[in-house]
């Protein structure tokens, strides 16, 4: 009988919530001459999903915590740029809820 496997961290509201968050942030659409702005925000929101797994997976300890600190500067990255573009509110409020749980995540 085989059984299915999955990371730990996959089950978590941090993940769940951060993966929704870089999926809304890859398929919004930019004002013309921002571009670099899409790509900044395409690779924060990928650094702060990224970094999230890689911390739960540390375990406990000081390496963790630092990856659920890049992770929360990548997340407070991404909003800050969907802020600079005027983006969508619901996106804005569940960046910070994801840098809430990541604060937490990282003492």
């Amino acid at each position: 009988m085989q059984r299915d496997f999955y990371f730990p961290f996959e089950t978590t509201d941090a993940y769940q919530l951060s993966r929704s968050c870089n999926r809304r942030v890859n398929t919004l659409r930019f004002p013309a001459g921002r571009s670099h702005l899409k790509n900044q925000a395409i690779r924060a929101a990928d650094s702060m999903v990224l970094n999230l797994a890689e911390g739960w997976e540390r375990g406990p300890g000081d390496a963790a915590k630092n990856h659920f600190r890049i992770a929360k500067g990548s997340a407070a990255e991404t909003f800050a740029v969907i802020d600079l573009i005027d983006g969508p509110e619901e996106l804005k409020t569940d960046l910070r809820r994801v840098g809430a749980m990541l604060a937490q995540l990282a003492r």
